[in-house]
């Protein structure tokens, strides 16, 4: 049927390629990368959606919404199909003779393994969603290369990720990688309003956000507590000279937090490099609700602006590797203090 529901904010280019396949050419295998706020998630959420309905429609894209098995996925993308199974984070490697169910929260890469091994329960599709994935250990991440190596017949796994270089190149291989781009920031204002927030408070938000929706939440979540408060705390005291007591860095936010700096250094660079110094308009910044703080920084070359976001970017690259994040933001500390 032509008036298929597909509840997603822009991201033509996943919508094109999936609407271009059918139930006989879709892959067992999918990485979804892109920022974190790109909407990754959320798209896989709905194409389980579409894979488990048993609606009548044109295409492998989309879903009728008022089916049995749709009305067991809620608007908010919590779902209680028994068919689909959503874990977010590391998994472990689990016990070998374990017994974790299907719906099990501390799931380990065994229970998936056995788990997605049993015959559907509708007798359709099997959906697994493996959201912002990583893995405890080279032994866990190994059980789901198995797994994806010799895939059962009916089951379609689906992981997100914002650092794709982390994951084990045996991995990747196995799976179709799309890559989901930055919003625009119209469809930011839009999931916001859509998540309640004003239009003034959306659109404020957009205009920060670098076309992530998770970037702007932050800002409006009260920015001293976020990730991108603490990110930004840390920067001025860093390029001030001082060794900052506390630091932002974990594997889980060292990614986020990067770009969070490079997005300061680039506006740092457009207020050095200016014709009026200092004097930049407020919308040519990126993080223009630190413009105070950055105008009170020493004036950064060209060439020295170039060579700290170089050497941010190299940070970036090391940061999707097994390195200790702790080194990764001290070396990008020395990089900032060093750049004046």
């Amino acid at each position: 049927m032509s008036d298929a529901l597909f509840d997603v904010a822009a991201l033509e280019g996943p919508k094109r390629y999936f609407n271009a396949l059918s139930r006989d050419t879709i892959a067992h295998g999918y990485l979804f990368s892109g920022d974190a706020g790109v909407g990754k998630k959320t798209f896989a959420r709905r194409l389980a959606q579409s894979l488990l309905c048993t609606g009548s429609k044109d295409t492998l894209l989309g879903y009728d919404g008022t089916c049995s098995s749709c009305v067991l996925f809620r608007a908010s993308g919590e779902s209680h199909h028994p068919d689909f199974f959503e874990h977010s984070g590391a998994l472990k490697i689990g016990e070998a003779d374990g017994g974790g169910g299907f719906a099990a929260d501390d799931l380990t890469a065994r229970d998936v393994v056995r788990q997605l091994s049993l015959q559907s329960y509708s007798g359709g599709l099997r959906v697994l969603l493996l959201g912002d994935v990583d893995f405890a250990s080279p032994a866990a991440a190994n059980a789901l290369l198995k797994f994806l190596e010799e895939p059962p017949n009916g089951v379609v796994a689906i992981l997100t990720t914002n650092a794709p270089e982390r994951l084990l190149p045996t991995i990747r291989s196995r799976l179709v990688e799309l890559r989901f781009p930055l919003l625009a920031r119209g469809t930011v204002v839009d999931v916001l309003k859509r998540l309640g927030h004003s239009k003034a408070d959306a659109e404020a938000a957009a205009a920060l956000a670098g076309g992530s929706v998770t970037r702007a939440l932050a800002t409006l979540d009260g920015d001293e507590e976020s990730l991108r408060g603490s990110v930004a705390r840390w920067f001025f005291e860093s390029a001030a000279g001082r060794s900052p007591e506390q630091t932002w860095a974990s594997r889980e936010t060292l990614d986020e937090g990067l770009q969070t700096i490079k997005m300061l250094v680039r506006d740092w660079c457009v207020l050095s490099q200016g014709a009026a110094p200092k004097k930049a308009p407020a919308d040519a910044l990126l993080m223009r609700d630190y413009a105070t703080e950055l105008t009170k920084l020493p004036e950064l070359g060209a060439a020295a602006g170039a060579e700290l976001l170089a050497k941010i970017g190299e940070a970036q690259r090391i940061a999707r590797t097994n390195v200790n994040p702790g080194m990764v933001s001290e070396i990008v500390r020395m990089a900032i203090v060093s750049a004046p």
